[in-house]
């Protein structure tokens, strides 16, 4: 099973913030999900951002892969060089 990192869309239209989900790779943007590791809301000054650390290091060393977007937050929030 291909295990991803990535976004998953929540909010209002318009109004969007995103949970930090780790999902199947075949599976729907929105839809099911294994684990929530955090959340990012871009609409916020400043943005608001919090992943847990412990677990987004669990899943990378288990072979989960980040998607471009997360990699970057993952970079911001200094989880992974």
């Amino acid at each position: 099973m291909a295990v991803r990192i990535r976004l998953k869309r929540m909010g209002a239209k318009k109004a969007p913030f995103y949970r930090i989900v780790v999902a199947d790779a075949r599976a729907p943007r929105d839809g099911r999900n294994i684990e929530e590791i955090g959340h990012y809301n871009p609409t916020k000054d400043p943005v608001d951002l919090k992943i847990d650390e412990e677990a987004a290091k669990k899943w990378l060393a288990n072979g989960a892969q980040p998607s471009e977007t997360v990699k970057k937050l993952l970079i911001k929030a200094g989880v992974v060089k």
